[in-house]
């Protein structure tokens, strides 16, 4: 054999029938990694999260994007969901396993027999069987859950959709509502709102079996009334708000066990009978616990204890036959011949004895469960926080000794057990211990081989992390949270867990305000905006939105602004109405759809001219504004255009911007010609003043007879405007138009120059009254108003107004030059 050439036996392919290593290719999964890059690309560094989820809320499509935000839209047509489908008695079954909490590793923690409950368990299974719904009260460590689940198996058969088991630690009535409609129905990615959700669950008809409640009152009538159909079982404490006094509620309360029944079962638990001075601690134990079951496990787990000492001295450390913060060394025989029994204040409060006699990655488990407030970390995390690899059997050894209780699906510390351990010094440590979890728990829920379910399941360890970094005085605690926020929010929403991804996002919004990382604060910003909306809040929306786009704008994230400026034109869509036809006219001070309104400003009287423009223009109306311009730029501020939003505001600014501008091109052009035509010697056309202006001097009275519109006329839209006839000749009294002003120095009228040898045909009127005598042509027809489908020719004179007046003219009423006789079907003279 050639020690430099092998042949390919030596390496296992002797029998490889597809030619590799015999001059074939070699198969890439037998090759080596290449040494190009490290082995694991994601060990010290966080793996780009790529977990894009699309799902159905309601009537709107919303696609979880971890890296700008989310965002939403109104579902398409195609993009309709599949009309929710009820589960089967199996698949309710095998959705109930997957909701359990793990079976704790190691040997089968024995179950204690449910003792002096048949007299409850017979009254709960009749009154589910009437159709009613009962709360079951009791304290804490009373066997609640024991006897929830005893009653479960008895009323299997009663409802055409089953049993549902739900855990109300730490939900709401809407999260308990989702829960049930998850239960019954099989709706992949789809979360309908709140009136598809009732409807859904209206139908439902289920015995509900709903452990750890935490709220009533009207919450808890809001639950019921959702689901007239469902027979509902509440286990909850005495601490908790009570039903409303006209609720259909049966009150069941749930006692201790007498002492006969505690000291039997301290014997199955203990599975052995208990001596004489054993007997008589328990009946002491049962006089200070008041007959809780659970003190009663937990004494048996005690009594187990002192058992394995009096056998095994060296089964706890093999320290001495004690481990090193054993509390009764002191009173323990050398050789493990006797061992006394613990005190009572210990047998009432024994979790500190009982974690002293555990092993280092149990005792390590309950300090990070007592830093997370009594939430214990998932089995398979305890290995990589504990450090060892065996950690994962911590947990039967913590539910064996009755330390644990189940929430849902996962496990807690139990009852009292919490207070105990950070008496006895578990929770010196618990910022440090936070803050480790928070880490792990920030890369493990942004890694993308971690699916949403399993996220949601350790949502609530996760929040605690969270809870216990903010706020915090430690360098970088708010940067830990703020992380762990930032991966796991996304992951919550697209688990339907939309409680604990509200929860995230505002610890994660304060977290990143404390840090400073005003980035991250605007994204927490958007996400509590879509949720707002998508849960139909669209005033919270709209409030988180401008500030995650004002926040990015600031920081010149285009993306980001984009994706929340399409989130806030849906949410004005949506809440803001019908949008408006047309502008709205500057002074018309429409509320804007705004929280923070500014003081307006006052509101100059205007004054609005409508003409009909020449040209491209002829179907245009403008409207003329003597407002000032911050008052008109506020107006249009606070009007109906907020509704439009984003680029519809900017496309209708513009647009009335240019009529503007063309509208003011044309008025000056319009008097540049009347001008021109007045220094050649062609007088053109003169205003004059209302009659009413006079009424108090010594002018015309307001009521003086005249031919033409009055003041009011010209209040109302009519013309006080008359046209002067170009010609130098006429009889005084009757000329067409009086001088541009109406009164002379002594106050009396004056008239211009005599009109043209033209005949009166007019009424006869007071030579003091100025007055309008109709020309032939006015005489024989009238000239009509200016209208749309009647342009004026550009060259003709426009009327002025003078500064004096507020308000304008808007009609001619005869020619302007001793050629317009001639032309007098050319056209109205333009006001």
């Amino acid at each position: 054999m050639d020690p430099t050439h092998r042949d390919p036996e030596e390496y296992g392919r002797d029998n490889d029938s597809s030619g590799a290593g015999r001059g074939g290719p070699i198969p890439s999964s037998q090759l080596r990694p290449s040494r190009g890059g490290p082995i694991t690309p994601d060990f010290g560094k966080q793996t780009p999260q790529a977990r894009v989820v699309r799902l159905i809320s309601g009537d709107y499509l919303l696609t979880v994007n971890p890296v700008d935000g989310s965002e939403v839209e109104l579902c398409p047509p195609g993009e309709q969901p599949d009309p929710p489908v009820r589960r089967s008695a199996a698949d309710r079954a095998d959705h109930e396993r997957a909701s359990a909490p793990p079976v704790p590793p190691g040997p089968p923690v024995p179950q204690p027999p449910l003792l002096e409950r048949a007299e409850e368990r017979e009254r709960l299974a009749r009154l589910l069987a009437r159709g009613r719904s009962v709360r079951l009260t009791g304290p804490a460590g009373s066997g609640r859950t024991a006897l929830l689940n005893a009653v479960a198996a008895d009323c299997a058969d009663l409802a055409p959709d089953g049993v549902v088991r739900l855990s109300g630690y730490k939900r709401t009535a809407t999260d308990l509502l989702y829960g049930l409609f998850e239960a019954v129905h099989d709706a992949q990615l789809h979360r309908p709102d709140r009136a598809g959700l009732l409807e859904k669950v209206r139908s439902i008809g289920a015995v509900v079996v709903l452990d750890d409640l935490e709220f009533g009152g009207a919450a808890l009538e809001e639950l019921l009334d959702a689901t007239p159909e469902c027979a509902f079982l509440f286990a909850t404490t005495p601490d908790v708000a009570a039903p409303t006094p006209d609720s259909y509620l049966e009150e069941v309360f749930l006692a201790g066990l007498g002492r006969s029944s505690s000291i039997e079962l301290l014997e199955q638990v203990v599975e052995r009978p208990l001596t004489d001075e054993e007997a008589n601690w328990a009946g002491d134990l049962w006089f200070e616990s008041e007959g809780l079951p659970l003190r009663f496990v937990q004494a048996g787990a005690l009594l187990r204890q002192r058992d394995m000492l009096r056998t095994d001295p060296d089964a706890y450390g093999g320290l001495g036959g004690r481990p090193a913060d054993s509390p009764f060394g002191h009173d323990e025989d050398i050789d493990g011949v006797y061992i006394p029994l613990p005190s009572l204040g210990e047998g009432a409060a024994p979790a500190a004895l009982l974690a002293s006699r555990l092993s280092g990655p149990a005792r390590d488990t309950l300090r990070f469960a007592v830093a997370l407030g009594g939430e214990v970390p998932h089995q398979a995390h305890l290995p990589a926080l504990v450090g060892d690899t065996h950690a994962d059997a911590a947990l039967g050894e913590l539910a064996g000794c009755g330390l644990l209780s189940p929430a849902g699906p996962r496990y807690r510390l139990a009852a009292g057990v919490l207070v105990q351990l950070e008496a006895a010094g578990y929770g010196e440590d618990r910022t440090d211990r936070a803050r480790t979890a928070a880490q792990h728990y920030a890369w493990w829920a942004g890694h993308p081989s971690v699916t949403s379910v399993r996220a949601t399941v350790e949502a609530d360890a996760i929040i605690a992390a969270m809870a216990q970094l903010v706020p915090g005085d430690g360098a970088g605690q708010a940067g830990v949270a703020v992380l762990l926020a930032r991966s796991a929010s996304p992951a919550f929403a697209a688990g339907l867990h939309w409680g604990a991804w509200e929860r995230a996002l505002r610890i994660g919004q304060e977290a990143a305000r404390i840090a400073g990382e005003f980035a991250e604060e605007a994204y927490f910003h958007h996400e509590l905006g879509v949720l707002a909306l998508c849960t139909g809040n669209p005033d919270r929306a709209r409030a988180e939105l401008e500030t995650a786009i004002s926040m990015r704008g600031a920081l010149a994230d285009k993306s980001g602004a984009v994706a929340g400026r399409r989130a806030l034109a849906l949410v004005e869509d949506c809440s803001g109405g019908p949008l408006p036809s047309g502008p709205v006219p500057v002074g018309d001070d429409v509320p804007g759809p705004r929280f923070e309104e500014t003081v307006p400003s006052p509101v100059v009287p205007t004054t609005a001219v409508t003409q009909t423009l020449p040209g491209s223009y002829e179907d245009a109306t403008a409207v003329m504004s003597r407002q000032s311009a911050p008052t008109a730029a506020s107006g249009a501020r606070r009007g109906r255009f907020g509704v439009l939003g984003g680029a519809r505001r900017n496309l209708v600014a513009a647009g009335a911007g240019v009529l503007l501008a063309g509208v003011l091109g044309t008025v000056v052009a319009l008097g540049m010609t009347s001008g021109n035509g007045d220094a050649q010697g062609n007088p053109g056309v003169t205003t004059q003043e209302s009659a009413s202006q006079d009424d108090s001097g010594e002018g015309v009275p307001a009521d003086g007879p005249t031919d033409g519109p009055t003041p009011g006329d010209t209040a109302s839209g009519g013309s006080a405007v008359t046209s002067d006839p170009s010609s130098s000749q006429g009889t005084p009294g009757v000329s067409g138009t009086p001088s541009t002003d109406s009164t002379g120095p002594s106050g009396t009228p004056s008239s211009d120059a005599p009109s043209s040898g033209t005949p009166s045909s007019g009424n006869p009127t007071d030579s003091s009254s100025p007055t309008k005598s109709p020309t032939p042509t006015e005489s024989s027809s009238p000239s009509p108003a200016p209208t749309e489908t009647d342009p004026p020719e550009p060259t003709e004179s426009a009327t002025e107004t003078p500064p004096a007046s507020p308000n304008t003219s808007d009609s001619a009423s005869g020619p302007s030059s001793s050629s317009a006789a001639a032309s007098a079907d050319s056209g109205p003279t333009v006001a």
